[in-house]
């Protein structure tokens, strides 16, 4: 089992003049301790879930390229880039961007989006749930049509496009995996079955009927469900000393058990890397083994 280190929050206690060494800091230290995803948000203004709506906020796309240029080896992604931040031709031209100066550690991460409140701030445009996800079933088929041979046009109800040149391509092959993220049974979990390479769903008392469903999706799309990806959504708690450790390593054992691949999620208390410590000498060589 693999685990990948979130950062949601850049309210540090160095301020924010400080923040590009102590996120440096935190990326080599959880690159180095073996983490194998290093993600980041994708919003603008600070979610509630994790703090005050004005707590420190960094662009994700830009924070990720700053990201790639302190690590060799972790997978770089949003959890979760909401479809209606980017046109799709800009998002497809970032992932690539981020995929090429990784060196082909790139993964899109994308899903709905529901942050109305940064969209009303911003003057960002908010359309309907049924509509954002009819952008983001066609955002992932220009993507995968962006990362393939085919430059020609592109036409769908939202985008229209002449030619879909993308130079130079992303390194990874087939494309960067895409990562759709949310727990919807009739919507997300479908796109994730029929476009996607890995899932994101919190890990909460649902989780096995969220896998059985997606698994009936595979089904009906002809995908193999062992091809897709199952990560969740989990808070990487170990407690400010270690205390937590146990807790969180019968945590990971269980979701093993339930076929999930890779939990990802915060550590409270970053950016405290002695932290990350714990988890390269205990927990990744635990989770590695199960």
């Amino acid at each position: 089992m693999k685990l990948g280190l979130q950062i949601p929050d850049f309210t540090w206690p160095n301020g924010p003049a400080a923040l590009r060494r102590d996120l440096a800091d935190v990326a080599k230290a959880a690159d180095d301790a073996g983490f194998e995803h290093l993600a980041v948000m994708d919003h603008f203004f600070q979610i509630r879930a994790v703090g005050p709506v004005g707590n420190d906020m960094l662009e994700a796309y830009t924070t990720l390229g700053y990201l790639a240029a302190h690590t060799e080896r972790a997978k770089l992604l949003t959890v979760i880039t909401g479809v209606l931040y980017r046109q799709p031709g800009v998002l497809a031209k970032a992932v690539t961007t981020l995929d090429v100066l990784s060196g082909g550690r790139a993964m899109l991460g994308i899903g709905a989006g529901w942050n109305d409140e940064e969209s009303r701030g911003l003057g960002f445009p908010f359309p309907p749930t049924a509509e954002r996800f009819d952008m983001l079933e066609e955002t992932l088929r220009y993507v995968l049509q962006m990362w393939s041979d085919d430059d020609g046009p592109f036409s769908s109800d939202h985008i229209e496009a002449e030619r879909l040149m993308n130079v130079p391509q992303a390194l990874s092959t087939p494309h960067p995996p895409i990562m759709v993220g949310g727990s919807g049974e009739q919507k997300t979990l479908r796109l994730v079955a029929k476009y996607g390479d890995a899932c994101n769903i919190f890990n909460g008392p649902e989780l096995q009927h969220k896998l059985d469903v997606l698994r009936r999706h595979c089904e009906t799309e002809g995908r193999d469900y062992a091809d897709i990806t199952k990560t969740v959504y989990h808070t990487l708690d170990i407690g400010p000393r270690g205390e937590k450790t146990g807790e969180l390593k019968a945590e990971l054992e269980r979701l093993r058990g339930l076929g999930v691949d890779a939990a990802i999620g915060a550590i409270p208390g970053i950016p405290d890397t002695g932290l990350i410590d714990t988890f390269a000498r205990d927990v990744i060589p635990f989770a590695e083994r199960l």
